[in-house]
């Protein structure tokens, strides 16, 4: 971890996603089927799921699309179902509108309690400090699932955003003391579209015109990568300077384990290098860069491109350890090569 327990923000879909799984068992039900039972089905949410499955058997649905060579395109496919409590629902901006009724109503839709009182005050309340506000210069917060802050004039604020970049970009805005929302759901890359689209309908709202200019100032912040949660590495795409050759393929072949990720295995695969990771044990073919450095071409969710292995070699010519520089953006990326039992 990057700091202490509780002595920092930092986001996680999957620490939240574990939150959910436990809150459902109180239930006896999955997350998907308790979600379902007591949200989606008291709202009326009829175009709401928590199952990509339900997504995929839609007629009527938005496909994620990426930029590539200056054209949109839909070319990922995103199955959410591992982190389905914090990025895998599929909705409409109906259904929405009614999901945020009843954040505004204090869990009330329509005149009944749907959804506790208290325990919902409770997700709207400052829990870690994240930050200040550049242009109010008032503190920032993270709730339950909510940024929270509060305007100049005292209001409580709660937004998020919700970005993907196998093609997805959404936002929520809610000023529950003028009783007052917007959400935005587009089906692309993250630009800050979405975030600067709800923004400017609130300033109209409240102030009658933009505060600031908030498309220029939403595209600057999501031109870099880490806005979200992307960390580009080495730029492979330059050859170096000079190059030396790879030692025998057998040199580097085996598994090689990691307390944090698991096992990776390096195995032949027509005629040169694959990496082998994951739980499916999805397989990449690897490219050569420069003597035991390799690329591969990362994907899914968190992909940064091409990424660099290189491994260490050993005294007796074959590698003791490989680094996976995707892997390692907080240095856990180093794999130890395990020796065969025989």
């Amino acid at each position: 971890p990057g700091s202490s327990f509780r002595s920092h923000y930092a986001y996680t879909n999957f620490g939240m996603t574990e939150g959910g799984i436990a809150a459902a068992k109180a239930y006896g039900l999955e997350w998907e089927e308790a979600a379902k039972q007591k949200l989606y089905k008291p709202l009326g949410m009829t175009s709401t799921s928590s199952r990509y499955a339900d997504f995929v058997a839609r007629p009527n649905k938005a496909l994620g699309h990426v930029l590539v060579n200056g054209k949109w395109l839909q070319k990922f496919k995103r199955d959410p179902d591992a982190q389905s409590p914090t990025g895998g629902v599929s909705s409409s901006v109906n259904d929405l509108a009614k999901w945020m009724r009843l954040q505004l109503a204090n869990g009330k839709f329509d005149g009944k309690q749907i959804v506790n009182e208290k325990a919902l005050a409770e997700t709207h309340h400052p829990h870690m400090l994240t930050g200040f506000n550049p242009f109010t210069r008032l503190p920032t917060f993270y709730g339950l699932g909510w940024n929270v802050s509060y305007d100049p004039e005292g209001r409580l604020r709660l937004n998020h955003s919700g970005a993907f970049a196998l093609g997805a970009a959404t936002y929520v805005n809610l000023v529950p003391g003028e009783q007052l929302g917007i959400v935005v759901l587009t089906n692309a890359y993250p630009l800050g579209i979405a975030e600067a689209l709800g923004t400017t309908f609130l300033d109209i709202a409240l102030y009658g015109k933009p505060t600031q200019d908030w498309f220029a100032i939403f595209k600057q912040v999501y031109s870099n990568p880490a806005a979200i949660g992307t960390v580009l590495g080495f730029d492979y795409s330059k050859p170096p300077a000079s190059l030396a050759a790879a030692l025998k393929n057998s040199a580097y072949v085996g598994r090689y384990a990691n307390d944090f990720f698991g096992d990776i295995s390096i195995i032949e695969k027509d005629g040169g290098l694959a990496i082998v990771q994951g739980p499916k044990k999805m397989t990449f073919a690897m490219k050569h860069y420069d003597r035991d450095t390799f690329t591969y071409e990362t994907q899914g969710e968190n992909a940064v491109g091409r990424s660099g292995i290189t491994f260490t070699i050993g005294p007796d010519g074959t590698a003791t350890k490989v680094l996976v520089e995707n892997l390692n953006v907080h240095g856990e990326g180093v794999f130890k090569h395990v020796a065969d039992q025989k």
